[in-house]
């Protein structure tokens, strides 16, 4: 079938929108007619080379949609289910899966390296095969993706919504409330209050957090941060420290997370440096592929018992938080409404992805 997508050609480029060729469904996979997709920085790290991405390939890896088409050997997912398209798959069977990992899943090799998980490609165009971002490639009106990587979700569910709970919001929240187990009473600092640190904000509002200090340089973001759950805010990671100090009497924060636009090694010794004894500094941003040197306190490290964790997809299990997330805001403790900044078409893919560097936007998402 034909479908329009918006591609990366080549590295640095911008996103092309063109139609393309888009292959049925093969044997454990489906076709889904996509009604969101989110903006995420991850795709911006296709552009710049963060994310070593073979290229051409369609972009996107944050969407929900109605499956329209299965392949041989589906049973559980049928035409006109509503899902949520998660950029992790999980097979339910590997060692990381069966101790409820499922974000380690060993499909997760097949990630960053562009034809589905049988070798082959859905997606071509001007004679060549175009990767998926993630296995999903959201930036399109239609994508063929892996049963792994589907979470079923209830009829009549929010899809435009939906969409952003397919990474952004599972990513940040679960770095507060998985990866860096906020708990009630605790005081967290979130470094950066983009798409992530927003949700981050949002789970340690949601996990009782006593204090959530926000820090971020854009005043707009630091606004938008005290509606989704910040305490208090900061420009700087030194103007934070003043903050928690005072509030905690020189105690400091439980948890740190680092959720910036990339990750620098520089970034670990002023997050080491805003949380306590126990304190837990957990890296969600991605990092530059070439850095290899982080810079702290190694005497700190080891007296005062701090830690530094990693996060990736904020320790998340989709086939049980994806709905979990959508229960939040049915009730409404979670904000989604309010996350989604701007709308787009996915004609206008590039000013959507403008904007999100000018800091003018939380949650950009293409609705379709």
């Amino acid at each position: 079938m034909k479908t329009k997508a918006a591609v990366l050609w080549e590295l640095g480029g911008k996103w092309e929108v063109e139609e393309v060729d888009l292959d049925p469904p093969g044997a454990g996979e489906v076709l889904v007619k996509l009604a969101a997709s989110g903006l995420c920085h991850s795709d911006e790290h296709l552009v710049t080379g963060d994310l070593p991405f073979p290229l051409p390939v369609v972009g996107g890896h944050e969407g929900a949609g109605t499956v329209v088409e299965v392949g041989s050997g589906v049973l559980d997912i049928e035409p006109g289910d509503s899902v949520v398209l998660t950029f992790l798959p999980s097979c339910g069977r590997c060692s990381y899966c069966v101790r409820g990992k499922t974000n380690l899943c060993d499909l997760g090799a097949a990630l960053m390296m562009g034809p589905q998980l049988d070798g082959t490609h859905r997606f071509h165009a001007r004679g060549e095969d175009l990767g998926q971002m993630c296995l999903l490639g959201t930036f399109s009106e239609y994508t063929v993706v892996p049963t792994a990587s589907v979470v079923k979700v209830d009829q009549g569910t929010a899809l435009d919504k939906a969409a952003v709970v397919g990474c952004g919001i599972p990513t940040g929240y679960g770095s507060a409330v998985r990866t860096a187990e906020v708990r009630a009473g605790d005081t967290v600092v979130v470094l950066g209050a983009g798409g992530i640190g927003m949700n981050a904000v949002q789970g340690a509002r949601i996990a009782g957090a006593r204090y959530v200090v926000a820090v971020d340089p854009v005043p707009y973001k630091r606004d938008r941060a005290m509606e989704f759950g910040a305490t208090h805010v900061a420009e700087s990671a030194d103007a934070a420290w003043e903050v928690v100090s005072r509030l905690t009497r020189g105690q400091l924060a439980e948890a740190c997370i680092i959720a910036t636009d990339v990750a620098e090694g520089s970034y670990i010794a002023p997050a080491l440096a805003l949380v306590g004894k126990g304190g837990r500094v957990v890296v969600t941003a991605i990092g530059h592929p070439e850095e290899e040197t982080m810079t702290g306190s190694l005497l700190e490290l080891t007296l005062y018992e701090k830690q530094i964790r990693g996060a990736l997809y904020g320790s998340s299990n989709a086939q049980h938080d994806v709905p979990r997330l959508l229960e939040l805001y049915n009730t409404g403790l979670l904000k989604l409404d309010e996350l989604i900044t701007q709308e787009y078409t996915l004609e206008d893919i590039n000013q959507g992805y403008e904007d999100m560097r000018e800091g003018r936007n939380i949650r950009g998402l293409i609705r379709y």
